[in-house]
């Protein structure tokens, strides 16, 4: 072995020469090649480059330097040169999928969007309507409004029907030929006529507009109920902070 090992005094001027005289020295030539596969797998891991590792449809595990076709439609990791999982990639999605996740995108946020809006309702609700009184109240006050505007077309076909009745004296010189009374006098006749019904049509609508209301009161007064009980604080939490408001 001793003479295997190079001196100052040895040169080599051909490859040829080297090899052969490498090829003599099997210890030096093992420690070369290992020095030489140490530099190419040093070469081979650029810094900052990732391994990507899935296991495709059929259980086979996969690796490539890049991301991996056969798994796109799954989750794919992506390796540091240490083996540690640098991240995660999700599946790629088809432009289907795309077009489907952002529907119900879409539909999460008009959710979002009606749920914040009804605690909003609820919360105003709540500032108006702080107890049943108040509700009742509001109630008694729409209805009175309702039955105040049906006064007023009653009062409207009362005066309708007392100038009917001096009509009906004047028509009853042409009760026999009720063609032959003049013409403004069957005029007031005919819009005497359509104005009673229309004031009745009205009556008819506001007894409609009543039950609306009472209706309406009748919703809100079910959700208030609701909400009049969620807001008040239980026995034990209102004993447990009496203590801290005594000090």
């Amino acid at each position: 072995m001793k003479g295997c090992w190079p001196t100052a005094s040895v040169t080599v001027s051909t490859k040829d020469d080297a090899l052969n005289h490498l090829r003599g020295c099997p210890a030096v030539l093992g420690l070369l090649l290992a020095a030489l596969g140490s530099a190419a797998c040093a070469q081979a891991v650029v810094p900052g480059s990732g391994i990507y590792s899935c296991v495709d449809k059929n259980g086979r595990r996969l690796t490539s330097d890049r991301p991996i076709p056969e798994c796109i439609d799954r989750e794919q990791r992506e390796l540091g040169p240490t083996g540690t999982v640098r991240r995660v990639i999700g599946p790629t999605l088809t432009e289907h999928e795309r077009e489907a996740l952002e529907v119900q995108r879409r539909k999460d946020l008009e959710e979002r969007n009606r749920i914040a809006e009804e605690r909003r309702r609820e919360r105003v609700l709540l500032a108006r309507y702080p107890d049943k009184a108040a509700h009742d109240a509001e109630r008694a006050t729409a209805i009175a409004h309702v039955d105040e505007v049906t006064a007023t077309a009653k009062k409207r076909i009362a005066e309708l029907q007392e100038r009917r009745k001096k009509i009906d004296v004047e028509m009853e010189f042409y009760r026999k030929d009720p063609a032959k009374a003049p013409m403004h006098l069957q005029r007031q006749l005919l819009e005497n006529t359509e104005e009673m019904a229309e004031q009745q049509r009205f009556i008819s609508g506001q007894d409609q507009e009543k039950r609306r209301v009472h209706q309406r009161f009748d919703a809100e007064l079910a959700q208030l109920k609701e909400l009049w009980a969620a807001r008040v604080v239980p026995p034990q939490a209102a004993t447990a902070t009496v203590p801290a408001a005594s000090r």
